[in-house]
C-alpha cells in the first residue's frame, strides 16, 4: 500500500540523482528545459520510477469520482499514464480517457475516446491521436512536466500549448503534473500567462499541494 504524501526530489525511494545539484537559478528556461529532457531520457531507473508513478496514479485517482479524463500521448520519456487510466477505466464502462485532437481547419482543441486498440493516425507534430472517435470535455486533465517547482509550477516545452489548451477548455478541469522527481527546481519562477496547476504528482507521491486535497 502507497500513502501518498508530500515530498522533495531529495527524499522517497527514488532520490534524484547526481546532475540535479548542478542546476543553478537562471532565467535562461531554454537551457534548464535541455537540460532536464536530457536527464529525463538518460535515467538508468526511469522504468523503475515509472512503475513507481503508475501506482501514485491509480492510488490518487481512486480517490477522485471523475469519470472523464484528458491526457496525452507520451514522447521524449515523458511518463505514459495510459496503462493506470486503462485499468481505472475498468472499474467503470462509464468512464472516459481522452486524448487531444486539433481540428486541420479551425485549430480547435478537443478531446476524443482513446481506448486500447483504437484506430490512431498522427497529427501535424507526428503524434499519435484518436481517428474518428467520440469528443468529449474532460473535468480532469493529466498534464506531462518538463520540470515543476513550489506552488504548482510547471515547467513545459515553451510552446504554450498547455495555457492555450486550458484557455479553450469551459469549464476549466481539474489539473495534474506529472513528473520525476529529478526535475524538481525550487527556484523555478512563473511567467505571467502560466497557470498553476491544481496537483503534480511525481514518483515518490503528492508533491503538491502540500497538503491533502
Amino acid at each position: 500500500m502507497i500513502v501518498l504524501v508530500m515530498t522533495t526530489s531529495s527524499s522517497g525511494p527514488f532520490k534524484g540523482h547526481s546532475s540535479w545539484v548542478s542546476l543553478q537559478p537562471s532565467g535562461d528556461k531554454a537551457s534548464l528545459r535541455r537540460q532536464l529532457l536530457a536527464e529525463r531520457q538518460t535515467l538508468v531507473d526511469r522504468h523503475a520510477r515509472a512503475m513507481q508513478l503508475q501506482e501514485v496514479l491509480r492510488v490518487w485517482l481512486a480517490g477522485r469520482d471523475d469519470r472523464s479524463v484528458g491526457t496525452y500521448w507520451p514522447i521524449k520519456g515523458e511518463f505514459d499514464t495510459l496503462p493506470a487510466l486503462y485499468r481505472w477505466s475498468e472499474a467503470d464502462d462509464k468512464r472516459q480517457i481522452g486524448l487531444p485532437v486539433v481540428h486541420r481547419q479551425t485549430h480547435q482543441l478537443r478531446f476524443h475516446v482513446w481506448y486500447p486498440g483504437c484506430e490512431m493516425e498522427d497529427d501535424a507534430y507526428g503524434i499519435p491521436k484518436p481517428k474518428d472517435t467520440l469528443a468529449f470535455e474532460p473535468t480532469l486533465l493529466l498534464v506531462p512536466c518538463v520540470g515543476y517547482g513550489n506552488g504548482g509550477l510547471r515547467l513545459g516545452y515553451g510552446g504554450g500549448f498547455f495555457d492555450r489548451m486550458l484557455a479553450e477548455l469551459k469549464p476549466r478541469p481539474f489539473t495534474v503534473g506529472l513528473a520525476y522527481s529529478h526535475g524538481h527546481v525550487p527556484w523555478l519562477q512563473a511567467d505571467a500567462q502560466e497557470a498553476a496547476l491544481d496537483v503534480i504528482l511525481n514518483e515518490d507521491g503528492v508533491v503538491w499541494p502540500t497538503s491533502p486535497r
